[in-house]
């Protein structure tokens, strides 16, 4: 259905099967019609492809993938959208919908049993109440994927792609940057959704890498430190991390002069390499 992007035609779509916007699932709909393609052709897939996409709307953005990728399969939690994407996306034998919660759903299972032999990429408009805990289910996961291409608002976009190390960085950017490399690609402004929300948008990127961008002897500490440094971003990493993993000052002093890492330092002034360095001297200390 190639006419997805008229507003009229939305409406009469949504109210011929009753369908009323909800903010509790954060539904803001795509109506820009030089969006969609955009990021469908700048997600990675073609026609060797699969890419799974979160929470589709209406399928304005799925109907574009539906073009040049293999197969594509959307998770929607709304059963109300189930019988606006059978009309809205009718035409496409290669797409499937899968009626479920995503950050509830075993992602690693569906990649399996509907992509195999396939490249696989994820290609979403997410909802920005969610975004960040979508972003690192998908990372953490570890699931066989090359790129995220995703859209979120403006505000988490800025923090997703900041340099660790600077001072837009925050855990999140810490986690994305273990994971993949992180580059925006486009703002969306928020006269491009329907209903418009408050904020405007953007596309981002996160080039999944094939391991781990460094090394550390403990994930689980890694993490849990990272937190602990960015909870109290105000303190210095001496306060704010020894509170956090319940460690004595003269311990961390020690870990710290291990790694070459002042302890009077801020989170935020910690490039990724120093994070880890630092984790892996509380580690050899602990």
């Amino acid at each position: 259905m190639e006419r997805l992007s008229d507003i009229g035609e939305i409406k009469r779509i949504l109210g011929s099967h009753g369908f009323t916007f909800s903010k509790a699932m954060g539904q803001n709909f795509l109506v820009n019609p030089s969006v969609c393609p955009r990021m469908a052709q700048l997600c990675g897939a073609d026609e060797n492809t699969g890419v799974l996409e979160i929470g589709p709307g209406i399928g304005v953005l799925t109907n574009e993938l539906c073009k040049i990728a293999k197969k594509v399969v959307s998770v929607e939690l709304d059963t109300r959208l189930l019988p606006v994407l059978e009309e809205t996306l009718a035409e496409h034998k290669n797409f499937k919908v899968i009626n479920h919660d995503v950050l509830k759903l075993d992602l690693k299972k569906v990649i399996a049993e509907e992509f195999s032999g396939m490249d696989v990429v994820v290609c979403a408009n997410l909802p920005y109440y969610i975004t960040s805990p979508i972003i690192m289910k998908l990372l953490e996961d570890k699931l066989p994927i090359k790129a995220l291409t995703v859209m979120v608002q403006k505000e988490a976009a800025d923090r997703l792609c900041a340099q660790v190390g600077s001072r837009e960085s925050g855990a999140v950017t810490v986690a994305v940057n273990y994971y993949s490399e992180a580059e925006k690609l486009f703002s969306v402004s928020r006269g491009s959704f329907m209903p418009a929300p408050n904020v405007d948008s953007a596309v981002i990127r996160l080039n999944v890498s094939d391991k781990p961008r460094i090394e550390v002897k403990d994930e689980k500490l890694f993490f849990k430190m990272v937190k602990s440094a960015f909870a109290q971003r105000r303190k210095t990493i001496s306060n704010s991390i020894t509170s956090g993993l319940s460690l004595s000052k003269e311990a961390f002093k020690t870990a710290c002069e291990n790694a070459g890492i002042s302890p009077t330092a801020r989170a935020e002034a910690l490039t990724l390499e120093e994070l880890g360095m630092l984790c892996n001297s509380i580690y050899d200390i602990k």
